[in-house]
């Protein structure tokens, strides 16, 4: 399985980003997939997941109402838009395909065996 992030950048607070992670071997609509995130000396912690026809999502407490997940499985891609940005959203994102089949989102990153490379979100003040 490859996963391939983008669209990060450098963007002021109040602004937005919207991240694509593009997958490829393994059937995309089948699988759930979440966006996580990584500061120096934290543990990666989960952002935002959605399960595989789209139709359920989840957010971390921290992004919701600023950060919408979404997928489109013709294309094997996910999305992570971002509004309203904070400082504390200064990360490396990574997103990431579940070990195994099923409709439950979960937030514990041992349960994703697929990992794209990260790409880096920084907001200026």
């Amino acid at each position: 399985v490859q996963l391939q992030a983008s669209g990060g950048g450098l963007v002021q607070a109040g602004g937005s980003l919207r991240l694509s992670c593009v997958a490829s071997g393994r059937p995309f609509g089948r699988y759930v997939m979440a966006w996580f995130r990584e500061t120096p000396g934290k543990d990666r912690e989960f952002v935002s997941g959605v399960n595989p026809d789209g139709t359920t999502t989840n957010h971390a407490d921290s992004v919701k109402g600023r950060f919408t997940i979404s997928r489109d499985n013709a294309k094997n891609t996910m999305y992570l838009q971002m509004n309203n940005l904070k400082l504390e959203d200064t990360a490396v994102y990574y997103c990431a395909m579940r070990r195994s089949t099923g409709n439950a989102i979960t937030t514990l990153t041992s349960y994703y065996d697929s990992w794209g490379q990260g790409t880096q979100v920084t907001v200026s003040s």
